[in-house]
């Protein structure tokens, strides 16, 4: 079993990332394989609306690192997404990948399927918002009919700076 992180911050290895390598761990311990894609440092395009994608079983477009990412995301069984919450929402560059994702699996329904797949998404806050961007996320898990893994609590961290995460241990 493999799960794929899409860490949609714009901070490398910042509080999202090490909160989604905190259930990576966990997951790790259990035996099942994670690999964690960043897009700090990179731009990921809006979708176009071409409908190009339609029989592709991807995105046409190829300026940006969608087409690898959403790949690995078809293969992984599980995907953990992470986004700093920005403006009470997630982050322009998920927001952008799960537009263009969403359209590329309904453009291809009959040869791409994330149903029954696992979905999780966590959020890195520093005041308000967290609730919204969890939501948008799991939106994208629902309308893709996977399954989305429950928590005792929010999945949300608190912290500005990178590594004040780690100081919220009822969020950790």
């Amino acid at each position: 079993m493999k799960v794929l992180g899409i860490n949609g911050s714009a901070r490398k290895d910042g509080n999202t990332a090490i909160i989604m390598n905190k259930v990576f761990k966990e997951l790790n311990k259990q035996g099942i394989e994670t690999e964690l894609v960043q897009f700090a440092g990179q731009v990921i395009e809006p979708c176009k609306a071409c409908f190009a994608c339609g029989e592709q079983k991807n995105c046409v477009h190829r300026k940006d690192i969608f087409r690898e990412t959403f790949d690995k995301m078809m293969e992984a069984d599980g995907i953990l997404l992470g986004s700093p919450v920005y403006s009470a929402n997630i982050s322009a560059g998920m927001q952008a990948f799960l537009e263009r994702a969403a359209v590329v699996c309904d453009m291809n329904r009959g040869s791409l399927n994330n149903k029954y797949k696992i979905g999780a998404s966590v959020v890195a806050l520093r005041r308000g918002g967290a609730l919204s961007a969890v939501d948008a996320m799991n939106h994208f898990f629902m309308n893709q009919e996977m399954i989305i893994v429950g928590s005792t609590y929010w999945n949300m961290v608190y912290g500005q700076m990178p590594g004040d995460v780690l100081k919220d241990e009822e969020g950790l």
